[in-house]
């Protein structure tokens, strides 16, 4: 009888195998949790070039690579990296995950999945100092105002159609602190939930709506 080798059960290459199978399977609570003892056995890069690999085909992977990897605050590291103000370091995070989720299908793995980020993040800063000067500079921009308010509009209501599709668990404390601009204490107070939930839901929120909009889910009513 021949012996079946495989990794000791709990390595971080077991974990491996099993997030791979929960993905292809679409299990995402699984996925989640398996993702999650991933991480807490140091496999971070693991993880997610695991989620990835499978992110361009699969929603589910999709939305638990963004969710991870604005758990791991890589980005908002990159991004302060260059940016002292926290409201443009915050903003730059939420446009480059957007943009990482777009692009993932794009994502060749000839590189480490944070050098990839990396390189997003600095064209998003780049894109933020670009339109901060022009801002400075250029306080009127007469150019077709109609259209360009037309898109704006377009672009807006698109973002809060899909957020109106979450879950309310997340959809309400991501409202508040996205679009009313509450402090995380005040959400909390007023859900009557635990900062540090209010944080994780919030959290949990962007990655459920920049991976939806990465996806390019159908939104009702926005324009094609």
């Amino acid at each position: 009888m021949g012996t079946e080798w495989g990794p000791p059960p709990g390595s971080t290459a077991q974990h491996g195998d099993e997030l791979a199978r929960h993905l292809q399977a679409g299990r995402l609570d699984a996925a989640r949790r398996t993702a999650d003892e991933l991480l807490a056995d140091g496999g971070q890069d693991e993880a997610l070039a695991l989620l990835a690999e499978h992110a361009g085909s699969s929603p589910i992977a999709l939305e638990l690579f963004v969710e991870v990897l604005d758990g791991t605050g890589v980005v908002r590291r990159f991004a302060g990296a260059a940016l002292l103000d926290p409201g443009a370091v915050e903003d730059v995070a939420q446009d480059s995950l957007i943009s990482i989720a777009e692009s993932i299908h794009r994502f060749d793995g000839r590189s480490k999945v944070t050098t990839w980020v990396h390189s997003i993040v600095r064209r998003r800063v780049a894109d933020h100092l670009r339109r901060q000067q022009r801002a400075t500079v250029e306080l009127q921009e007469q150019h077709r105002p109609a259209e360009r308010m037309s898109s704006m509009i377009a672009e807006r209501v698109s973002v809060r159609q899909v957020l109106a599709g979450l879950p309310d668990l997340y959809r309400v404390p991501l409202e508040l602190r996205d679009l009313e601009q509450l402090s995380y204490a005040q959400i909390a107070a007023q859900l009557d939930r635990a900062e540090g939930t209010v944080k994780s839901q919030v959290s949990r929120g962007r990655a459920m709506l920049a991976g939806r909009l990465g996806a390019g889910d159908p939104v009702p009513g926005a324009p094609a």
